[in-house]
Formats: structure tokens, sequence, C-alpha cells
């Protein structure tokens, strides 16, 4: 059984998807408006251009794992990933007491490769519930052989523990933090494996799932933010942080809760990071019945994001998202932390609309715009890199007032 949907379609069968893929994830199907053949070639696309979500699989891998897709089925793609990533964590462990640095960048990627097969989601399916325990395995080997190596942390919230990572440069004084949020289909791994940038300017890196994702204890809800306050309130016991140098970094879907954070820890914070807009029109359903038909998003977005909430129909989905609106909370004409807000004018999973509404309410804010760019203000002539070397970088270490310089966006 193998659905390849249409835009037009889509309101006939989007309700029997729902429930398949929510009450039946093991006969339930991808999701998306790719048919096998196309998304085997956009798969392989991606990976050699370094595009989001295969940005950092090697070309030769992906051709393994596609090479093993004979279906639309959610688990035959995890299969394809494991085996690549059981592969490369084999080889990790025969070189570790011989060549760490070699089994290092094995273990990494055998990480990527298990953490493609549970994406978008380790909720949809067991298969991708799999790679996504041995996604985690693979970090921890990879974690604990990087200088300084990445610490797993832990700490309670509502009768449950937390885990999350922190990564901060070697220094003998405490160090400003950049508080990291992964977004919908990243998870807390991904965020904490990229901070070689923030290391060598002395800012450490903490990260955390959330409400919804990876190993967050509470899914997306009103009051869900109560879990980053309580990672403020761990911070605060450790003396190797400077606590009162702390900005917010939020992408995707997690620029929700960077806003949110900036008015309701606006005391704490210097700043947040909303790269991706997503405050108001977001949660409407017109906009989400329109964003389902994306292809900037390679497949899955209904389920993923449905995933977040807990709910299994489409009329539930629809009617969950709008109370978390920002504006109707109440919130954008409250004093908040400096913000800067980050997108591309095309984006067509995230309405640029919010964007500009944030822009009109409350105190005054930075903002950066791709013209030509779609989600996270991507474009062929500005990658995922430069946007955070010219625009968010800089930003940032302005707010931590760092005495090291960092060229700004022309």
């Amino acid at each position: 059984m193998c659905f390849r949907k249409s835009i037009v379609l889509w309101p006939r069968i989007v309700g029997l998807l729902a429930i398949l893929i929510i009450t039946n994830p093991v006969i339930a199907q991808i999701w998306g408006p790719l048919a096998l053949d196309e998304l085997k070639a956009e798969t392989q696309r991606r990976a050699d251009r370094n595009l989001p979500p295969i940005a950092g699989i090697k070309p030769d891998d992906a051709r393994a794992a596609i090479a093993q897709l004979s279906s639309l089925d959610r688990e035959v793609w995890a299969a394809a990933w494991i085996s690549n990533g059981e592969r490369y964590m084999a080889q990790g462990k025969s070189l570790e007491s011989t060549s760490p640095q070699q089994a290092r960048e094995a273990y990494y990627h055998a990480w990527h490769n298990f953490s493609t097969g549970r994406w978008p989601s380790e909720k949809l399916a067991p298969g991708k519930q799999k790679a996504y325990e041995r996604a985690l395995d693979a970090f921890q080997s990879y974690g604990k052989l990087l200088n300084p190596p990445i610490e797993t942390v832990r700490f309670p919230f509502d009768g449950k523990q937390v885990t999350a990572y922190l990564r901060l440069p070697k220094s003998e004084k405490p160090v400003p933090l950049v508080f990291g949020i992964n977004g919908l289909d990243s998870r807390k791994e991904d965020v904490i494996a990229r901070v070689d940038d923030f290391l060598k300017l002395g800012i450490g890196v903490f990260a955390i799932d959330m409400p919804g994702t990876g190993q967050s204890p509470v899914l997306v809800d009103i009051g869900s933010e109560r879990l980053f306050s309580a990672a403020l309130d761990w911070l605060q016991t450790r003396k190797d942080i400077d606590t009162k140098r702390i900005v917010v970094q939020g992408r995707s879907w997690s620029g929700y809760w960077a806003a949110l954070m900036a008015y309701t820890e606006k005391d704490r914070i210097r700043g947040a990071v909303v790269h991706g807009v997503g405050i108001h029109g977001f949660f409407q359903p017109e906009w989400q019945k329109k964003s389902f038909s994306t292809r900037e998003y390679l497949f899955d977005i209904f389920p993923a994001r449905a995933s977040l909430y807990g709910v299994n129909t489409e009329e539930a989905y629809l009617a969950y998202g709008p109370k978390l609106s920002l504006l109707t909370r109440g919130f954008l004409d409250k004093p908040a932390a400096p913000m800067l807000v980050v997108n591309g004018e095309r984006d067509t999973q995230q309405p640029i609309a919010d964007l500009y509404l944030m822009m009109k309410h409350g105190d005054p804010k930075d903002a950066w715009v791709n013209p030509a760019g779609g989600h996270m203000g991507r474009s062929q002539s500005w990658s995922s890199r430069d946007v955070f070397q010219r625009v968010l970088l800089p930003w940032i270490v302005r707010r931590l007032e760092m005495p090291q310089t960092v060229a700004a966006a022309p």
C-alpha cells in the first residue's frame, strides 16, 4: 500500500492518513509529495549538495541507503539507514583503542546515519524508534572522544528526569552560554554536535530537546515552556557558567520557544535568536493546510507535526494549534529581552507574515530577511552556514559582550 499525495486529493485523504500514521505506525506509509523514484532522487540531490535533512551524510552513504529503498514504508527507510549506521559503529569500536580520532569520526557518521533513519520523528514507526536509540548510543560514543567532551546532564522536572547536553570551552573563569533548542525534526544531538565556532570564541553551549521531540518529558502545550525555565534554574547551579550571559537560540519550530523565552525569561537571558518565526499565523488551520504541500520538507511533515501534540486526527490537530499563538496568549506587546528574528521571504513551512507581525509589536527587534530565501532564510546564495556565520554568530557575540570580533553580514 503506497500513497502518492497530490494537492488536489489532500483534503480527502489527510484525515485517513492521520489515523493510519498515529494509531498504526507499523503499516503506515511515508506521507509526502514525492513518489518513490522522486524521493530517491531528491534524497541523493540533498546529500550531494549538503542540504537538510540529509546534510552531513556522505553521498556514497546516501547511495547505499537509497539502493535499499524498495517502497515508501517507514520501516524500509529506517532499515536502510540503520544498515549504514551499524557499519560505522563496527568501525568505531574496532578503532577506539588504537586510533581514537578515527573512531570518533566513525561514530559521528554512525550517529548521522541512524539519525537520518529516525527522521523526521522516532514516534512514527518501531524501526524509527530503533534508529533513534542507536543514534543516541553512537552519539554517546562520539561525544566522549571530543576535546572538550560533550557532557550528558540530567535534572528533575515535574517528577521526571530531563536529559540534556553541555559542552564548555576550557577556561579558568565561568563562560557565557548559548542555550540551544532543536526544531521539529532535529534533536538536541544536532544542536550540540556543531558548536566549534562558539567554543573557539570562549562560549559554551547547552542543548535540550523541545517538547514533543527526542527525550523531552512533555508534549507541546500551554505551559510547556516551564521546561526551559527549569533548565535555566539548573544552569544557575553550575559554577563554570556565567549565568548572567546567556543567549537562547531557537531554530525552525523552536523559534517559537526562543521568542517565548524572550518574554518569560527576559531578566535571565541576554537575548533570543528567533531563527524561523512561527508565532501566530503558523498555528492557524489555513496556513497549516497550505504548508502540508511544501516540497521543502522531504516527507512526513503532517505526522511529524501531529506527534508534537500527541493527537491522532486532522480535526484535533488543526484545532490544537491556535491556542499556542503568542498573539492570542497576549505576549507580543509585553517587555522582552532583545531578539533577532530571521527567515526567508519565500518560506513555505512558516509564514513570513509572522516575522513582520513580531516587528510591529512590543519592543524594537533586530531582523534579517532573505528576499529569495526559503525556510530559515536559506537560498542558493545563502547557505545555512552563511546565515549562521554572517548573521546569527555576530549577533550572539555582541549580546554576550565577547571581546572577539566576528564579521557581520554585509
